[in-house]
């Protein structure tokens, strides 16, 4: 990364704006900022999943207007479990629908702080084992389905596979994390070089990271649950085949490979890449950029069975 792009940065991020006092602000900019303003080129539905006293939203999105039976990603939207939903989210699932001929489910799971830990990840769960245990539902079998997150709901896709194990309800096959956070200290004491190296100066900053985990936990011993925090667990055996995609750039990076490592060193199958020049985030841009159009087709190779 020149020394140019760096400025840039350095000054975009300054300006930390205090997230647990400007929260709803924030997703309401992020919602209209990315929220599609024309007619979607894509097949498109609402569903709702039945969860404990409320409903969950799925939104449904098809490779191309022809209703037939893809393979299946469920998605799980990042945005520090705080902020992000299906509307800001919509242009990503279409591109990754697009680019992978996979239907995208995408789940508008409940957001903290008005719904701390674990809600968001019970939504979560709760719409993956409809769609594992009634795979007919979207005429796929269960072995056709992928869970994947960016970020949070990298977080989230990893909670829900432990939990998946745990439980015995269903057992996913395959997992995308893009950038996971995997780890509950993002502080100085951090074990990982890249939240001191990454961790300002790079858009997604510690300090923000930290607010997030502030705002998702319930209480101080949430940081030791391993649906909170993955890199906590004590066994990572039979986990599903698993693909992360980490950013050079990004306080996150550590945890997330550390992560593949751990499953790997339990008998898991893992691949990892690490995108070179890429920061927190990427995976939103646009597919003009070279980064995101290398991980659609690490994304395309991985659900063929082949390795990045």
């Amino acid at each position: 990364m020149n020394r140019y792009m760096k400025a840039a940065l350095a000054a975009l991020s300054y300006a930390d704006i205090d997230i647990k006092k400007n929260y709803k602000l924030i997703r309401k900019i992020e919602t209209a900022a990315k929220k599609p303003r024309l007619k979607l080129m894509y097949q498109m539905w609402d569903h709702k999943i039945e969860g404990c006293g409320h409903e969950i939203p799925v939104r449904i999105f098809l490779p191309d207007k022809e209703r037939v039976a893809y393979p299946v990603l469920l998605f799980f939207h990042g945005g520090g479990w705080v902020t992000g939903n299906i509307d800001s989210y919509s242009k990503v699932c279409q591109e990754l629908a697009r680019h992978t001929r996979h239907t995208v489910a995408a789940v508008d799971y409940r957001l903290a702080p008005e719904h701390r830990f674990p809600a968001g990840l019970m939504d979560c769960y709760r719409a993956a084992r409809e769609l594992f245990t009634q795979p007919g539902l979207l005429g796929v079998t269960a072995g056709e389905i992928t869970i994947i997150g960016d970020s949070a709901g990298g977080n989230l896709a990893a909670a829900v596979s432990l939990m998946a194990r745990d439980r015995g309800e269903f057992q996913p096959r395959r997992q995308i994390l893009i950038y996971p956070a995997t780890a509950s200290d993002h502080s100085a004491a951090s074990p990982f070089a890249s939240i001191r190296e990454n961790g300002t100066g790079y858009l997604l900053t510690a300090k923000r990271v930290q607010d997030y985990m502030d705002l998702y936990i319930r209480t101080d011993s949430d940081r030791r649950d391993p649906y909170f925090a993955p890199l906590a667990a004590r066994d990572l055996s039979r986990q599903p085949d698993t693909l992360i995609i980490t950013a050079q750039y990004d306080p996150l990076r550590d945890e997330g490979e550390a992560y593949g490592r751990r499953l790997t060193a339990s008998g898991n199958r893992v691949e990892m890449y690490r995108m070179p020049d890429a920061l927190h985030g990427f995976f939103s841009l646009p597919p003009r950029f070279i980064q995101v159009r290398k991980s659609y087709a690490m994304i395309q190779h991985f659900l063929g069975g082949g390795s990045v």
